[in-house]
Order: C-alpha cells, then structure tokens, then sequence
C-alpha cells in the first residue's frame, strides 16, 4: 500500500476523488486513512471520516489504527456506532458505520468539520453504503468541491465506481498478502439447495465435518463462514469436542467474544462467523478458512408486505474476499465447500441490495435530500420502479411524505430516528398512545429482533428483555434510552400532523395505561398495519394484507382472537406466512391502529361469488371482514359490474344462445376475417364484453342474478353490433347467407364454424352429391369459396372438395364405383355435368316424368 499512496494522493489532488483497489491486509482500512490525516507521512492534518458497513468492522478499524500510533482509542482516532461512541476533542479520525453518516449528512449536508471521507468496502453494496456516496457526490459537486472521497475495496466493480465518482481515476495497490491454497471439498452426496431461510442439516453436518478435516489437515486458526446465527449455533454443537475452543462470531455476539476472535490466543480456535469477518477486520491466527458457499440476503414481497432473508450462493468476489482471510499473516488454505465445477457458475458480485431489499428507508432519505424520485443520485444502481412506489405508498401511509412525494416535517423528525418509518410511525404515535418510554422499549425490540429463544410472544419477548442479562438484553436497553431520548426530544417539538390511521383515545388514551400485551401489540399494529390478523382456525390466521398467517405449534398465541404480526417469512411455494413474532390484540386496537383508509372501509359489495350476484353491506379492515349483512337493493352500476365479471369468468355461455344465435354468431366472424371492415370481432369473448354498452343494454342494466343473465337473447343482442350506420347491415344475408339454393332446389344451410364456435376455415356446404348434378363452379360466398362436403344418400361425407369442376372430372368416378352397387335406387350417371340434380331416388325420378 506504502507504494500506492502517491499515486493515492495524486488522484485526490487532481480530482478530488478515487477508487482504490486494494487486496486484503494491505492497509486500505487502517494506513489510508493515517495518511489522509497527516498521522503518518507527515502530510497536513485533516479531519477524515472513515465509513464503515458493520458495527463490529468500526470498532475493530479504529482499534487497529490507534494501535498503530501507539494511542487508546478515541484520542487521534475514534469511531461511532449506532448507541456508542469513543471519540474526543483531538480525533482526526474517526470510524462510523454508513448508517451513522447517512444521518450526519441529513443533519449536516456540507459536512463542514471534514477534510475527506474514506468508504470501505464498498464492493458489499449495502444500501446505506450506496445512499451515502451518492450523497457525497452530490455535496461535491454542489456544496464542497475541495471534500475528499475515496471508495475502498478488495474485489469492487472499479469501472462502476469510477463512473459513479464523476470518472474518478483508479488507484490498484499490489497485495501484500501470503499465497492461499484452494481445496475444493465438496459433499461425498448431493445435498438440497437452499430454500428460502432454510439450509439443508445434511450441508451443515459436511461443513462441520471439513473443518474437523482442516484442524487434522493444518495449522493455525480456523476461519467457517456461515450464512447466518442459527447455522453458526447448529455447527458449533457439532463441534463440540474437538481439541480446540470453538468462538461464534456474528454482529449479535456479546463484546466480549467479539474481542476474544479478534485477539491473539493461547490456544488453538475455530471461530465460526458470518459475513461480519468477510473484510475490514483481521482475525488473527488464522491460517486456514472453511468457506460454506452460502450467504444471506434480503428479499421483500412488496404485494404481501413481508421481508425476509434468502439464503443465496455466495458470489465469486464474497469467495476471494473469504478465501484472502487465510493468508493476512502467513501461507494459507482455504476448503471450500462446493466443486471448482461449479465455481465458474457463481455469480460474480452479490446482489446490489437496492435491487432486491424494501427501499421505504432509502425513499425517505432521498425525499429528507431534495429528491423524493432518487432521480438526480449518482447512484451504481438505479432503484427499481416498482419497488419504490411500493416505498412511496408506505410512506404516504404513515404521513412521512405528501401524496406528490414532498417530505413532511414528520418524515424528517422520522428520519433522523434511524429507524425504518415503520417502527418510527410506532414510536411517534406510540409515545402518544402509551409514553416514550414503554414505546420505544417495544420498538427497540422490532429494531432488532430478539432470539429466537425468546419465543413468538412479543410481549413475552419485552418482559425477557427487561429481566435478561445476556448480551441481547444489555444491546436492547441501550437502544431503548436512545430511542426515549429521541421520542422526548421529538414530543417537546409540535407534531402537527401525524399519519394518517392514528389511534385515537380509544386506543389506550395517553397515559400509558394497559397491560403489556396491550402496549405489544399497538405498537406492533402500528408499525405494521396490514399484518393485523383475525383467527380463522386455531392457529391460523388472515391478515389484512390478504396473506395467510400461521403459529407454530406449541405458541401460546395460537388461540388469540387477534394479533399484530411483527415478524413474520414466506417461503416461495408456502401459501401461508410463518409467524415469528406477535402480539394479541383486541378489535377495537386493530381498528385503531391500521384505520388508514387504505385498510378500514365500509360500504356496498356486490360481486360474482360462487357461480351468481351476491351483494352485502360490509365492514373491512383490508382482506378481513370486520362485519357483514346482505342488502336488497344494491348500487345498479356496482351490480352490472359484478354481471361483466361473471361473463367474464365463465363466459358468454352464460346467455341464451339458441341455434339461430350461435349461427349468426358463425357468420359475423367469417365476415369480420374475410371483410373487416365494419363487420364486429364477435368470436372473442373478451372483445364482445368490451363492448358490452353497444350490444347488452338495456338486459345487463336490468338483470339482477344469474338467472336474468339467461334470460338475455344472445342473437337478438348480437343484431346491435351490424353496421347499420354505413348500410352495410343490410348486406348479411348477400354476403354471409344462411342458405344456399343448390341446382335441385334445395335451400342447403351454411356451416360458418357455428357448430365449434370458431369458425376459422372456409364456410362449409354439406349436401348430397346428386343435388349438385350440373354445377360446374363451386358455390361463393363474399367472394370465398365454400367447402363443399359431398354426401351419400345416407347423408354420410363422400368426398370433400373446394374445386367442383375438378371433381367432378376426377374424383366423381372413384366415388361413382365405389358408392353405385351400394346406393343402387339412386342415380349415378357416367356425366354428371349433363345430369339433371335431384334430391330423389331413380323410382320417384321415374312417376314425376
């Protein structure tokens, strides 16, 4: 790295921003940002910020650099987490988490104090990560042009980044890391994918088994990246005895075992982590690396309202990032857990999470900078449309944004929560209804959901917390004072506006009076007002999204007549939500908490249920109803509607189709193909209910049940759609006859496709062969002509022909000697182009002579 700040610097210099590309444990993280600062190099001092994705990865930086200078931290170098800060009056730098920066530039836009802000590890493409460049992009070309930016990363999309930075140069230091051997250890039997959350025991039980291998196979420390806490819990219970202490490493980890992974130790470990030691810190010891192959990432069913995390191949650059942890100190090897086949079909970088994670955070933050669209960001990816007008509606909802997309000033007092403006509607409203205090207890615990150990029961949940002395309990209290003080801060200024859908009095009042599963389950229904669910059976439950939702066994909420749902995952082919976290709640708060008029509604509903009209008066909140009764007289406008979907839905098949009709029918299609024109489409079902005003009325306006709808003459209705208006109506039976008159005299019917209802062929004319004795050209009809189905005597098809001439040079005489000894009553001359046609037998040919 030592070599590659000149070129670091010039970059700055010249453009004032750069992309460097820097391997792991080459000083990216802890000796640029010294040098930035004038700490080392004696260069100038500097105020420099360096922005960090994850809690842990700040505090780790920042004690390495302070280490490095010979000082404790927070005298030249500190950091500030969200809840913690250690930094003085004489730091020059200091290490946050992206998260804590996008709330200081919200406060802040100019970022005055600062000379130059460092983003690492920018290759994750976290949201926050991604918002807070574009921001400071933004700031330069605005504000501060002199503000120094550089994004860091091992394995980062340089090219991208140098655009995003307004064609920044890039900067590429040679690695000083040790060589890393791969072997590739891949399971003895196929194992199943991952399935939503879920990863398969038997992938957990050979990633345990490889590290037993790499503790018999090599030295050193050994590294297993896991996809989430409970993989890491499941192998680490199968580890339990082997010779070497066995550490689990994740963001939720108490302070301690964090500082235990992240020292040197006397004995030999296995530390099993998640992605938290990917990059920026250096674990030492560790000579070999245990990669599963897996990571988490973020899913959200904007339809439903449910997020959850998917468990995901981990890409190629998450490999190498995994793999260069094995050799920070000396040669190293990493196992991984997959074939080198199937290595080339990983993907090559992790999913940018503004494609894939819920942006209704993200879209407050860009209405809180100017740009409620997000469009004028200079951001990697763009936001996808749909997922934020998802975001959009959500925040309309709990009054963070007006309907054109304007921020209110209570979605800039959300904002500066931290909080997503679900749970930071929960807090404003549920400080109202409740008092700062027992709200943001709650709040704190959807901010962070508590471990599964703690059960389903939210309320359950907050009386463990406040009890509990393990690591997630002393991380909640410290959120919750935070959170307090925000909401006390917050409540001394006027709320003049809250979101639509605040509980009133009804609610609770504003005392904070009601038990804890009063106070639970508001604040959950408040944060999240379409997962307000009723009991349908025990057990299971409806929620006013429209989406199933079901405990499981064993919950004592499974009897509940109400819950607010706070946490809860579908898997891809489930029907059904699995509810992880819940309250029981009353009618009445459910009333309160989602009346958003979005949710809450009464009035008529008539609609096609069932095969026939039913029409009600009911009371719902989104899917669930509230209150029903039927009515006699509904909205005549709300009833032909429900008729159109009926028809709709089965069919037109739904009216009176005599033979007459469907032949009629027949006819206008065969015109409407061969002329156009102004002959209607009458063959497509959808297209003849499209026009329902032209052809329907007035019987749909007066029928009230399906019954009226049979009522309803088809043919009849049908005779509306001819082209009256150009004359051209009085043209049908010219042009599309019902009946042809063939040389016998007969009056033969035409098959236009009536029969099948479609049509698409020629029009057909079945007659007996001895009718037509005479006719040399085939019979037309609008220019077209006829398939001419010839039959026996016994009305039984002899030939089929569109070219009579031809037939009756040819064909006729194989039809004549096979059909002559078997019909011999009937005529059969040798030329039928001088015979005279009858529909009669020889005998009776004979007495009419």
């Amino acid at each position: 790295m030592r070599e590659a700040v000149p070129a670091l610097l010039a970059a700055l210099d010249g453009h004032g921003a750069a992309v460097l590309c820097a391997p792991p444990g080459t000083g990216k993280t802890t000796l640029v940002p010294l040098v930035l600062a004038g700490l080392v190099g004696g260069g100038p001092r500097r105020r420099v910020i360096v922005a960090e994705p994850r809690r842990i990865a700040a505090r780790a930086a920042a004690r390495r650099m302070a280490w490095l200078l010979g000082e404790p931290v927070g005298g030249s170098v500190g950091f500030t987490v969200r809840g913690e800060r250690v930094a003085g009056p004489d730091t020059v730098v200091e290490v946050v988490t992206t998260g804590v920066l996008l709330q200081r530039l919200q406060r802040d836009q100019e970022l005055a104090a600062v000379d130059a802000v460092v983003l690492d590890e920018c290759h994750e493409r976290h949201l926050d990560a991604d918002t807070v460049a574009a921001f400071l992009v933004d700031v330069r070309e605005t504000l501060r042009p002199e503000l120094r930016l550089v994004a860091a990363s091992a394995t980062t999309d340089s090219a991208s980044w140098a655009r995003v930075l307004g064609g920044a140069p890039v900067v590429e230091a040679a690695g000083v890391s040790y060589p890393v051997e791969t072997v590739w250890a891949p399971p003895a039997r196929p194992v199943r994918p991952p399935h939503g959350i879920r990863v398969d025991p038997a992938q957990l039980a050979h990633v345990a088994s490889v590290v037993r291998r790499a503790l018999a196979e090599r030295t050193g420390d050994v590294l297993c990246f896991l996809p989430g806490v409970g993989e890491i819990a499941r192998v680490a219970g199968q580890l339990g005895d082997v010779e070497a202490e066995v550490l689990q490493l994740h963001g939720r980890a108490p302070a301690a075992v964090q500082e235990a992974a992240l020292s040197v130790a006397p004995q030999r470990r296995v530390i099993l982590s998640t992605a938290v030691a990917e990059s920026s810190l250096t674990v030492p010891g560790v000579r070999v690396v245990v990669d599963c192959g897996l990571a988490r990432e973020p899913r959200v069913d904007h339809a439903r309202g449910l997020g959850a995390l998917a468990t995901v191949r981990a890409s190629r650059a998450a490999g190498r990032q995994r793999a260069g942890r094995a050799g920070r100190e000396a040669p190293g090897t990493v196992y991984r857990c997959w074939s080198e086949a199937e290595d080339g079909r990983l993907p090559g970088f992790p999913s940018p999470e503004i494609r894939i994670a819920d942006l209704a955070q993200f879209a407050l933050q860009a209405a809180c900078w100017g740009d409620p669209d997000a469009a004028g960001l200079a951001l990697p990816d763009p936001p996808p449309a749909g997922a934020m007008a998802a975001a959009r509606e959500v925040l309309v909802a709990v009054g963070a944004v007006s309907e054109a997309g304007a921020v209110t000033g209570r979605g800039q007092r959300m904002a500066r929560l931290g909080l997503h403006p679900r749970l930071a509607r929960a807090l404003l409203d549920g400080s109202a209804e409740l008092g700062p205090r027992r709200a943001a207890e709650i709040v704190a615990l959807l901010s962070e959901e508590p471990p599964r150990e703690y059960g389903d029961d939210l309320a359950a949940a907050w009386r463990r917390a406040r009890a509990g002395a393990d690591a997630y309990g002393s991380r909640w209290r410290a959120e919750a004072k935070r959170l307090e003080r925000a909401a006390r801060e917050g409540a001394a200024a006027h709320d003049p506006a809250p979101g639509p859908g605040r509980p009133g009095a009804g609610a609770g009042g504003g005392g904070g009076g009601g038990g804890d599963d009063h106070a639970a389950g508001l604040v959950a229904a408040l944060a999240f007002p379409e997962r307000v669910a009723k009991a349908r059976a025990e057990g299971a439950f409806l929620m006013a999204s429209g989406t199933g939702a079901e405990l499981g066994e064993g919950s004592p909420l499974r009897s509940a007549p109400w819950l607010a749902v706070a946490v809860a995952d579908r898997g891809p082919h489930s029907a059904s939500a699995r509810v992880r976290l819940a309250a029981v709640i009353d009618e009445d708060t459910a009333r309160a908490a989602a009346g958003h008029p979005a949710y809450l509604r009464a009035g008529e509903e008539v609609r096609w249920e069932d095969g026939d009209l039913v029409a009600r008066a009911a009371e719902r909140l989104g899917a669930i109803e509230l209150a029903v009764r039927p009515i006699k007289n509904p909205d005549p406008a709300l009833v032909r509607a429900a008729l159109l979907d009926g028809l709709r839905g089965e069919g037109l098949g739904l009216l009176r189709w005599t033979p007459d009709a469907r032949a009629l029918r027949a006819r206008l299609g065969f015109l409407h193909r061969t002329l156009g024109g102004g002959w209607p489409d009458v063959q497509d079902d959808v297209a003849l209910l499209d026009r329902a005003d032209d052809w329907l009325e007035p019987e749909l306006s007066r029928a009230r049940r399906r019954a009226d709808l049979g009522r309803i003459d088809a043919g009849q209705a049908l005779n509306r759609l001819l082209p009256w208006a150009t004359g051209e109506a009085a043209r049908l039976d010219e042009l599309a006859p019902e009946r042809i008159e063939v040389p016998s005299g007969s009056r033969i019917r035409v098959d236009y496709g009536a029969e099948h209802g479609q049509g698409h062929g020629q029009p057909v004319l079945a007659v007996k062969l001895q009718e037509l004795f005479g006719l040399a050209e085939t019979p037309k009809v609008a220019g077209v002509p006829v398939l001419v189905h010839l039959l026996s005597p016994a009305g039984r098809p002899a030939a089929v022909t569109a070219d009579l001439a031809s037939f009756w040079r040819g064909g006729y005489r194989a039809v004549r000697a096979e059909l002559r000894g078997r019909y011999p009553k009937h005529p059969w001359p040798e030329d039928p182009a001088t015979a005279e046609p009858t529909r009669h037998t020889n005998a009776r040919l004979r007495r009419q002579q």
